[in-house]
């Protein structure tokens, strides 16, 4: 027995039917911030692109989480050191 496929067939298969709520890139333009482990967070939302709605929620979390760290890092690094209070009084 041989199998033919039609030509009909093989273009069904080669172009995907159009799904609206298919997963799409939005292509939001993301300006670098100049602080690398933010840039690689905010990258890291590109990932949501091509998930489903309910995969969000776990790339938002983890970008949401890694942008706290990385403002927390900043709290805790010391900075130069704080100006000595002035004993000088002016007179009024």
């Amino acid at each position: 027995m041989s199998e033919s496929v039609s030509e009909a067939d093989i273009d069904t298969e080669a172009a995907p039917a159009y799904d609206p709520a298919a997963p799409a890139p939005l292509n939001v333009p993301r300006t670098p911030t100049g602080n690398a482990e933010v840039d690689a967070r905010l990258d890291r939302l590109a990932d949501a692109d091509h998930l489903a709605t309910d995969g969000h929620v776990e790339v938002y979390e983890d970008v949401h989480r890694g942008l706290r760290d990385a403002l927390t890092a900043l709290d805790a690094r010391p900075g130069p050191a704080a100006p000595s209070p002035s004993y000088h009084q002016s007179r009024s």
